[in-house]
């Protein structure tokens, strides 16, 4: 199989076409729920899943690197490199709520060239290519998504994670500051804020604690429908452990009051 970005979203739509109906199975289902070391759940949807995506990779592109949640490295080649988080949003999935997802990201020579986010159980999959945009697919029908054109806070949607973790960041007066200014406020974690802001539902996601394959491929859908991501100091880049994605009109306004409100509080 040839591997342009193009052929690499189609191959990443064969493998979650798969692997949708294999952590599907499990939702409806029982489930053996295991805590790593830092407390997070995993599940054998989360193990099963990335195993069926590192076999296929691998049958289908054997000098690929993969990078996974559940399973680490393996290097390949070193030029092209996949990241996958199998389940993102495990404790959504472990209580019954639908917004999880199996997230797919492609670097080459070090750049993100393609990714793909699919939310099963809320029929919708989300993708993009370096240069190329970002779109949405729900119902058998895909249309092109982009960020939205606001440019005040006060008309502004913030979406964030957990209170506790941007608190115990020291990030909860600045949190705190921009939500004083805002239109309005949720607290949607995961996966999911960062498709809103994508597909401009909303204005901007906080977050505290990812990783490279919680951000991998929401970063290059969120920029490829025309916003921004970097961490909470304003640094491009999406390997954690803090992020901020926004419509890109009111990223430096939130990056300075995340610094105001924090001032002197640890970092």
């Amino acid at each position: 199989m040839p591997d342009s970005p193009a052929a690499l979203l189609d191959f990443a739509h064969q493998l979650v076409d798969e692997t949708d109906r294999i952590a599907l199975g499990h939702f409806a289902g029982e489930l053996t729920i295991t805590a790593k070391h830092d407390r997070t759940l995993v599940t054998q949807a989360d193990t099963e899943v990335e195993t069926r995506l590192r076999e296929r990779i691998a049958a289908e592109f054997p000098s690929h690197g993969i990078l996974g949640e559940e399973f680490g490295t393996e290097p390949g080649d070193g030029e092209t490199r996949w990241i996958i988080d199998p389940i993102d949003g495990t404790h959504n999935f472990v209580r019954g709520i639908p917004i999880w997802g199996t997230l797919l990201a492609v670097e080459r020579g070090g750049e993100l060239v393609t990714a793909l986010v699919s939310a099963p159980a809320l029929g919708q999959r989300w993708t993009a290519i370096r240069g190329r945009g970002a779109g949405v697919r729900e119902n058998d029908r895909e249309r092109a998504i982009q960020v939205s054109k606001v440019m005040q806070l006060g008309e502004a949607q913030i979406l964030f994670s957990t209170l506790r973790t941007i608190d115990a960041a020291g990030r909860g007066g600045g949190l705190r500051r921009i939500l004083e200014h805002a239109w309005r406020d949720r607290g949607f974690g995961d996966f999911w804020g960062y498709m809103l802001v994508a597909q401009g539902s909303a204005e901007a996601m906080i977050e505290v604690g990812p990783s490279l394959w919680d951000l991998a491929a929401p970063a290059l859908i969120v920029a490829e429908a025309g916003g921004q991501m970097t961490n909470l100091e304003g640094e491009v880049g999406y390997a954690g452990p803090n992020a901020l994605a926004s419509n890109g009109h009111l990223h430096d306004e939130l990056v300075a009051l995340l610094r105001e409100g924090n001032a002197g509080s640890p970092a």
